[in-house]
């Protein structure tokens, strides 16, 4: 896989919505949460489509589904610290399911992507 068909990975696309709409969706949060959970979170989701592009840079497939396992961990990260907002009822559930739907999504596609990585 090399750099220049990164734009092409349905999964980092998706993974790079999924950060705007995070940062959206921490503008919300309230302003004591500026130095706490606000960049706690943005890191975990910037992590997402980051570690897709470093794999995806990177030499061989080994090293791709390393990268991968990086992204799926900050996926589960980034789902805890989702929930945590609902249950600190700093955002409404209504607004947050919608990420998580497509956090999940993300999820399931790596896993495949790595299922993938791994035959081929």
């Amino acid at each position: 896989m090399s750099a220049h068909r990164l734009q092409d990975l349905i999964i980092w696309k998706k993974s790079m919505v999924l950060v705007k709409e995070i940062y959206l969706l921490t503008e919300k949060l309230p302003s004591e949460e500026k130095f706490g959970l606000t960049p706690q979170i943005r890191r975990c989701a910037v992590s997402i489509p980051s570690n897709i592009a470093e794999g995806a840079g990177r030499n061989n497939m080994k090293e791709f589904n390393h990268f991968l396992g990086i992204a799926s961990g900050s996926c589960y990260e980034l789902g805890t610290q989702l929930i945590l907002l609902i249950d600190l009822s700093f955002i409404n559930d209504d607004d947050v399911t919608p990420l998580l739907n497509n956090l999940n999504e993300i999820q399931k596609m790596i896993y495949k992507f790595k299922i993938n990585l791994t035959k081929g």
